[in-house]
C-alpha cells in the first residue's frame, strides 16, 4: 500500500473531489468534511495513487473494489450518522468506508469475510484514526450479535435479499443502508430501512447502484 504521506498536492486533489461531490448532491457537511479529512490514496498501491481522487470505484485485489467516492458519500449521508452512533459495517474491503465513519465520530464494528483483506486493513486503519475500529473476520450475513444492537448498519456489497439477522440486530429507530439485487441484474437498488418497531420497517429505495455480490462464508 502507499506510504502514509499526505502532501499539499493530495489535499488539493481531495478538496476538488469534495467540491465535485457537493455539486452532485451530497448535502451533509459532516460527510464532506470526513471525506476531505481521510486520505483516500492511503488505500491504494503506490502505482495507482493518481487514481485515488477520481470519482470512480477501483480494484483492490481479491476480486473486490474500493467504492466510488460518490457512493460512499451517499450511503453515509443516508445513515444520518450522529457522534457516538454504534455502526456495524458489512464488508470492510479497503477500510475506507469504516475510516470515514470513525472520523465522523461513530463507534465502528466492521466485518470482512476475506482473510487477506481483513489482515491488510487491520494493520492500516489504526494508523489513520485515533478512534478505535473493531475489525472482525467473519460472515456478514450473521452480523455481530455480541456487539449489538446497532444504531446504524451499512452493507457495502449487493445482497440478493435483506439478511434477517441484520434486521434483528438493528435498534428500534435505527437505520440500515443496503444495496439489494443479484449480480445477474444490471443494477441493484440502494435501500434505506428504518426499524420503526420490533417487527416493523420503513423501506425506501434511493438510487440504482452496482456493487460486488455479498457472499456467504469465510474466504481464507
Amino acid at each position: 500500500m502507499n506510504e502514509l504521506q499526505d502532501t499539499y498536492k493530495h489535499k488539493g486533489m481531495r478538496l476538488k473531489l469534495v467540491e465535485e461531490l457537493a455539486l452532485n448532491g451530497i448535502k451533509d457537511e459532516r460527510v464532506l468534511e470526513a471525506i476531505n479529512k481521510v486520505p483516500r490514496h492511503f488505500f491504494f498501491d503506490n502505482a495507482f495513487v493518481e487514481k485515488a481522487y477520481e470519482n470512480k470505484a477501483f480494484p483492490i485485489g481479491e476480486q473486490q473494489t474500493i467504492s466510488q467516492p460518490q457512493t460512499v458519500a451517499y450511503q453515509t449521508q443516508l445513515l444520518e450518522i450522529k457522534k457516538g452512533d454504534k455502526v456495524l459495517e458489512i464488508g470492510t474491503g479497503s477500510g475506507y468506508q469504516a475510516c470515514i465513519l470513525a472520523v465522523m465520530g461513530a463507534r465502528v464494528i466492521t466485518i470482512e469475510r476475506n482473510k487477506k483483506l481483513h489482515l491488510r486493513t487491520k494493520k492500516l486503519l489504526p494508523q489513520l484514526t485515533k478512534r478505535p475500529i473493531i475489525q472482525l473476520f467473519g460472515d456478514g450475513y450473521f452480523g455481530a450479535p455480541t456487539y449489538g444492537p446497532f444504531d446504524k448498519i451499512i452493507v457495502t456489497a449487493a445482497a440478493p435479499y435483506i439478511p434477517p439477522l441484520l434486521l434483528d440486530q438493528l435498534r428500534i429507530g435505527g437505520i440500515m443502508v443496503i444495496p439489494v439485487g443479484t449480480e445477474k441484474e444490471d443494477w441493484q437498488s440502494m435501500l434505506k430501512i428504518t426499524k420503526t418497531a420490533e417487527d416493523a420497517f420503513d423501506k425506501q429505495v434511493h438510487f440504482k447502484c452496482k456493487f460486488v455480490p455479498m457472499l456467504k462464508g469465510k474466504q481464507f
